[in-house]
């Protein structure tokens, strides 16, 4: 009797299991206000430059100052970054605007210097999304508008950055302690990002949050498949994912109500203070405790399940040795020092390593891609936030029905061919029809959110216990590393217009067909050691040889038998 043996006995499925996954998850609702926050406290208002002091226009209403002292760019708007050097007059006279005096100008006047200049006294920002945003406090437009994207690619750093560091502490002290660790950095961190006074300790904060989110994403999961049975991870798994779809939701209500950065980054921030509050009562991963030594603490945590799911008979019965004679194999697998080498040193697991960070690279690339410029759709942002966020419902049931019934194997590539094809298909579709392009968009995003569900599942099966850690850590990292690149791709599209969209929908492409190469979990139990995963790989692939064999041997013998005839 494995380990999977003695959870069932003290209550695989019970209140335990039910209120221990719901307080995991929970937090979770608010992993998507993080990541997407960007939408909103970056919203960039319409702005142009602000008339020169002093200046003549001051008597005005808005419509004739913006005429006189703002240029209009090449779509016959007003130019964001250049204002005349003087009050065009004349301007005012062609269009017959009447003056203070209620008079037209004379159309005679001499028009004055047109000679431009930039936007010497600061901006003026049209205010009617977001009552402030960092790009309005901090003037990040015109030469300063690539810190906007500098300040997503840092909070991508440090998520990045947290898979590492996370994912392998997590391995070597815990996933409870690391869990808490997360939930306080992120409170911490988000508090401070809310109340910065300048964009450079804005961005410093927001560094710390992403490396918060990063050891909350992987320690919430493992502590999640970890503590419950085989049977029913999926279903767990996708209801996992669900809140963070609802979290999506969540955060479009949230900005649409709170219309100030700085409370709403504060109102992400704060649900965090509460989960690292009750996650003192968590348990940490009686299978962790087992593989490092602590068999004494894992007999204590089983006990406690059972008493808690009211099978204290059962509980009573598991004391060290017979836990340890349960996990022998597995115990003696486990002696040593893991480290990420390990990942690569055995040919299973190089497969398996591999092929997940392309898989999550390009998840996160396309997914990323999509979702965080909304203001490029042309429509209400809160309205595209939720039509994003709900796609995902109908796109996690699919893909649940789909790891369910035909594997995790093949639905993790499909999701991510899909996703590129809806990429490249809004290639061929005209600039002008807005309301197809963000439907194709929209399917995209559904899809890429159907692969990201997949991969955190996925992922766990696939790596074993002894290093599972040290390989979410990683993964993820590459998952960060396409966040980070995503935003980078539409540069090119300065050199040629399609470009970016090519990339965008040729990499899932590409990555779906690499997935193909990961081994099947359906159904099968956690793999506790290298050797496990080893032998899993190596079962799949003869019973694949089994199979070719056959039919080989049954053409041979149809080919015998029509020669006789």
């Amino acid at each position: 009797m494995a380990f999977a043996g003695i959870l069932e006995k003290v209550g695989g499925t019970g209140r335990f299991q039910v209120l221990h996954v719901t307080l995991l998850c929970t937090p979770i609702l608010m992993m998507a206000s993080y990541n997407l926050l960007q939408n909103f406290v970056a919203n960039v208002p319409p702005h142009f430059c602000r008339a020169p002091k002093n200046s003549s226009v001051s008597h005005l209403g808005p419509q004739e100052a913006l005429l006189l002292t703002v240029p209009l760019d090449s779509e016959g708007k007003p130019s964001k970054c250049q204002r005349y050097s003087t009050p065009q007059w004349h301007l005012l006279a062609r269009n017959n605007t009447p003056t203070e005096t209620g008079g037209a100008v004379s159309s005679t006047l001499d028009p004055l210097s047109t000679e431009l200049q930039g936007c010497e006294e600061g901006w003026e920002y049209n205010m009617n999304e977001m009552s402030s945003t960092i790009i309005s406090e901090w003037d990040l437009v015109c030469d300063s508008r690539s810190l906007k994207q500098m300040g997503q690619s840092i909070y991508m750093g440090g998520v990045l950055v947290g898979a590492v560091v996370f994912g392998g502490l997590a391995d070597k002290f815990g996933r409870r302690i690391l869990l808490m660790l997360s939930y306080l950095l992120m409170a911490v961190s988000g508090t401070c990002a809310a109340f910065s006074p300048s964009f450079q300790l804005f961005c410093f904060f927001r560094f710390l949050c992403g490396m918060g989110l990063s050891g909350q994403a992987l320690n919430s999961l493992s502590l999640i498949l970890e503590w419950i049975p085989t049977h029913v991870r999926t279903v767990v798994g996708t209801g996992a994912g669900y809140f963070y779809t609802v979290g999506q939701l969540i955060l479009a209500g949230m900005a649409y109500f709170i219309r100030d950065w700085r409370w709403l980054t504060l109102a992400v921030s704060i649900p965090y203070f509460i989960a690292f509050l009750y996650s003192w009562w968590l348990l940490e991963s009686a299978r962790w405790l087992v593989l490092n030594g602590k068999s004494e603490q894992a007999v204590k945590n089983l006990r406690y399940v059972a008493l808690f799911n009211g099978r204290r008979a059962e509980g009573d019965k598991i004391n060290v040795e017979v836990l340890q004679e349960s996990m022998k194999k597995e115990i003696s697998c486990s002696q040593g020092t893991y480290s990420a080498l390990d990942l690569l040193r055995t040919p299973a697991m190089r497969t398996i390593t591999i092929s997940l960070c392309v898989v999550w690279f390009t998840t996160s690339f396309a997914y990323y891609g999509l979702s965080m410029d909304l203001q490029k759709f042309g429509v209400d942002i809160y309205l595209i936030q939720v039509i994003f966020g709900a796609v995902d419902i109908p796109a996690k049931v699919i893909m649940t029905v789909s790891m369910s019934k035909i594997g995790r194997r093949v639905s993790q590539s499909a999701a991510i061919i899909l996703s590129g094809i809806m990429i490249l298909a809004n290639l061929l579709v005209p600039y002008e029809k807005q309301v197809l392009r963000t439907t194709l968009a929209v399917l995209g995003k559904g899809c890429s959110a159907a692969s990201f569900n997949c991969c955190y599942l996925y992922t766990g099966e696939l790596f074993p216990t002894i290093i599972r850690q040290n390989g979410m850590g990683w993964v993820s990292m590459m998952a960060r590393l396409g966040a980070m690149v995503a935003p980078l791709i539409l540069i090119l599209g300065d050199v040629v217009s399609w470009l970016p969209g090519l990339i965008y929908g040729g990499i899932p492409i590409l990555a779906g067909g690499i997935a193909l190469f990961l081994p099947e979990t359906l159904g099968m139990p956690l793999p506790d050691t290298i050797q496990d995963a080893e032998e899993r790989s190596l079962a799949q692939k003869s019973s694949k040889s089994l199979k070719k064999g056959d039919i080989v041997l049954k053409e041979a013998n149809n080919s015998l038998l029509k020669e006789t005839i």
